[in-house]
């Protein structure tokens, strides 16, 4: 069925009685960029929609039929994926076309097939522009081991930020580079550093099997696309604390979430181990939210960094995770066991230098007062 569709198909009625194909669809992605232009949806019965800056925007087009649902949909994902799609009723893959790569999910709901395309620069960001609070990432890029954990809601730019640090390594360090990834999402060419891109259900056929062999490829940096079951996150846990630099994420909304949320993988028996596991092999933990620009221009990062110095090691060891945001409050200074900062206090920042709007900010905080607390105190600490 998939050879009967081209990408190049003008069957979707759009506004103004014109006919679009999925290509020109994708080509507004390129038109306005993917850090404006983020995702589009296409599903049964109601017009496609982009995410623009964050919201869903619809389309001045016609609702989606299932025959034109197919024909939009099925080209970008080749025959493999259509047969895991109708035997699974879900599927993700990527799709490369001009200068971006589109992360595709296609999925069976109640009234038939739909999709969710992410796009995906196939330029990677330097790190200075990412919008670190500190230099910290120069710290991060200089690890031997450890594990440095980003987490966010789906679309808050995780693997774009892993993507800018992996980029430099690669440009400034002769190192043996590994990631399991599902799917791919930027391309690395090969420069100081050697690194071979393993794609879930492709080159392997889970998280936990690719980083079972992983270890036997002499790795000394491993990029872990997502943890997302106990076996998943003990051995990533344990290659942090055997010798690799390991980057990896979780979907969660702040810094002690996180850490919560990798113990809760884990029955009570063990979860004394895992701490300990835990407070040794963790290194940074960044949770960042993509925040609306003031000027309407785009979105901007707002970051929550844990540095896992000493003391922070010692609350997730005993188990006092709740005082670890005092951490992050007060130990923000510029040397290499600090750099710590709350996402309330990094709002804060952006406030006052007139990048986000003070009610924008309000919205995004996880902690109201201690936002209004940043917002009062004089002086920055960092």
């Amino acid at each position: 069925m998939a050879k009967e569709y081209s990408i190049n198909d003008k069957i979707y009625p759009g506004g103004d009685g014109v006919l679009l194909s999925i290509s020109d669809m994708l080509a507004y992605f390129e038109k306005h960029g993917a850090m404006r232009i983020s995702d589009l949806h296409i599903k049964i019965s109601t017009p496609p929609a982009y995410r623009i800056d964050g919201d869903l925007v619809r389309m001045k087009g016609a609702p989606i039929t299932k025959e034109i649902a197919e024909r939009l949909i099925y080209p970008l994902l080749g025959k493999k994926a259509i047969a895991e799609l109708k035997k699974s009723n879900s599927v993700d893959c990527s799709y490369i076309t001009g200068n971006l790569q589109y992360r595709i999910n296609a999925f069976i709901d109640n009234e038939g097939l739909s999709v969710a395309i992410r796009a995906l620069g196939t330029d990677i960001p330097i790190p200075e522009s990412i919008g670190f609070p500190s230099d910290v990432w120069k710290d991060i890029v200089k690890l031997k081991h450890g594990l440095v954990l980003f987490t966010g809601i789906t679309g808050a730019g995780k693997s774009t930020t892993i993507a800018s640090l992996i980029e430099r390594i690669n440009q400034t360090r002769p190192c043996r580079v590994i990631t399991l990834e599902d799917p791919i999402e930027y391309l690395f060419d090969q420069q100081n550093a050697m690194i071979s891109q393993r794609e879930v259900g492709r080159d392997v056929d889970s998280f936990s099997n690719g980083l079972r062999s992983m270890m036997r490829e002499d790795p000394d940096i491993i990029f872990v696309g997502e943890m997302r079951d106990a076996e998943t996150v003990s051995m990533t846990l344990t290659a942090a604390e055997t010798g690799h630099l390991v980057f990896s994420t979780l979907h969660t909304r702040d810094v002690t979430g996180s850490i919560t949320r990798i113990l809760d993988f884990f029955p009570s028996g063990r979860q004394d181990e895992v701490k300990n596991q835990l407070s040794l092999g963790l290194a940074y933990v960044i949770s960042q939210k993509l925040i609306p620009k003031k000027d309407n221009s785009g979105r901007l990062v707002a970051m929550e960094i844990l540095n896992n110095n000493h003391a922070s090691s010692n609350l997730i060891r005993v188990g006092k995770i709740e005082q670890i945001y005092s951490q992050m409050q007060t130990k923000t200074k510029d040397q290499p066991d600090e750099k710590m900062i709350t996402l309330e206090r990094h709002l804060s920042r952006l406030v006052k230098v007139g990048q986000i709007d003070l009610l924008e900010a309000q919205k995004w905080a996880n902690q109201p007062k201690s936002f209004i607390d940043a917002m009062n105190t004089d002086a920055d600490i960092l």
